[in-house]
């Protein structure tokens, strides 16, 4: 076997928007990833921490706790980008993705667990936002900086910015 052939082929990819069609991009070029057999590494930033979030409140300083109730919530109180409509977007987007058989945010982000993807929470965002590591969901990683994540994506066969 060559040694290219005994490579394992890897995707970084940054995900630093917290948007709901964003997401289901993110989450689905993940897990089709890793169930190709590639290592998968996210790092999850600024808005796209909310991904990684359970529906607590976060935030110690009144900016925190603001910021907090204002993009509060976990992964399925994300909104689209476009056609929000007050909160209905994400309900018609939700129900017309059903209707063909695309799986909700929430299961694909715990298909990516399962998948073995790799997520981590941007240190310093969390530190910015007030978004401790215990108000993430189970299979998280350490938060990790910047400079880990530049190092998995110069060593990646595909780096992603979503």
């Amino acid at each position: 076997m060559s040694e290219e052939e005994s490579h394992q082929k890897s995707l970084a990819m940054v995900v630093m928007s917290g948007d709901m069609d964003k997401l289901f991009g993110a989450f689905i070029i993940a897990t089709g990833a890793a169930a190709m057999g590639m290592e998968v590494t996210m790092f999850f930033t600024f808005w796209g921490l909310r991904a990684l979030k359970k529906n607590v409140s976060t935030g110690k300083t009144f900016f925190g706790r603001m910021l907090g109730l204002m993009y509060g919530g976990d992964i399925t109180k994300s909104n689209p980008s476009k056609f929000g409509f007050g909160g209905m977007g994400r309900w018609m987007f939700g129900k017309m993705m059903g209707n063909h058989n695309v799986s909700k945010l929430i299961d694909l982000r715990d298909l990516a667990i399962d998948l073995g993807v790799n997520m981590y929470g941007c240190q310093m965002s969390m530190d910015v936002m007030e978004i401790p590591q215990e108000s993430f969901i189970g299979g998280v990683k350490e938060p990790v900086g910047v400079g880990f994540f530049l190092l998995k994506a110069q060593e990646a066969d595909i780096s992603l910015f979503i």
